[in-house]
């Protein structure tokens, strides 16, 4: 029971951090207004608010649909302007709160970031976030919950520990291979792992490689969403060629791992529910 009421004193705790984060923007950066667009009356020297005029202050929500996505990263790029560390930091936040909770929504959040950090350091940003995230989630479980998510998926727990124990011996290969081509979701992943025993730096470094071409594809994905005026200019040329080296360019590590998985792991194909089963070669 104390584990129960420890676990909902830390997501009351960084809720009421988040949402006094999100609670109100900074004042915005004052952005020219050519001449004839002001009236007369207009001073001149009054500064713009940055997406509503009524004077009532500006909260932000986690997007839920592409157009909502749309609408926060043209704010957040507004306000980096002048306020960089202020949009880092809720960002980042954010980010860590939907990962520590296992809150499904994580490819929303990397689309934002190659949206408002561009390329490289959205990337550098989604794997480290979705690292570290996913990291919290692992010892929130260790700490709070391993009676709890043992109870309550004990047919998912029990063949994950199974396959963990006939992997042992190449135990960082498999978790790659889990991330590339997974037999559960990662949010279970990220839960069931302090129980099956993984250790925590394999836990770390499996997510960091194994999550980057997924990564990759959704920054990318933002960094278009960004540059394009419509969703119809997706169906350009240039831009369907620019999908497609995407595409190719995050199937590579994923390829060259089944390639390598051969020698190290013997596939069974799927079992009836759809998940992979994985044995270990002899």
């Amino acid at each position: 029971m104390r584990s129960l009421v420890g676990l909902i004193c830390v997501i009351v705790a960084a809720t009421f951090y988040l949402y006094s984060l999100s609670l109100y923007l900074p004042a915005g950066p004052r952005r020219h207004v050519p001449r004839e667009d002001r009236g007369e009356h207009v001073d001149t020297g009054q500064s713009e608010q940055p997406a509503d005029s009524s004077g009532e202050p500006i909260r932000v929500k986690f997007p839920s649909d592409l157009e909502e996505l749309r609408e926060l990263a043209e704010l957040l790029q507004f306000y980096k302007t002048e306020h960089t560390a202020y949009v880092l930091l809720l960002f980042c936040s954010a980010y860590l709160y939907k990962q520590s909770f296992a809150i499904p929504g994580s490819s929303l959040l990397n689309i934002l970031a190659g949206a408002i950090f561009g390329p490289y350091q959205g990337l550098l940003l989604a794997c480290l976030l979705t690292t570290v995230g996913s990291t919290i989630c692992y010892l929130l479980s260790q700490a709070f919950g391993k009676r709890y998510i043992a109870g309550l998926f004990p047919d998912k727990v029990s063949m994950l520990q199974r396959k963990v124990e006939e992997n042992k011996d190449s135990l960082f290969f498999f978790l790659l291979f889990l991330r590339f081509f997974p037999m559960s979701p990662n949010w279970f992943l990220n839960m069931a792992a302090p129980i099956v025993n993984i250790p925590i730096t394999f836990f770390f470094g499996s997510v960091f490689i194994g999550l980057l071409p997924y990564n990759f594809i959704c920054v990318q994905t933002g960094v278009m969403l960004s540059e394009v005026s419509s969703l119809d200019d997706l169906f350009s040329g240039q831009w369907l060629l620019q999908l497609l080296a995407i595409a190719c360019m995050a199937l590579v590590p994923g390829a060259l791992i089944h390639r390598f998985s051969q020698t190290r792991l013997k596939l069974d194909g799927q079992s009836p529910n759809g998940q992979i089963s994985v044995k270990k070669a002899h």
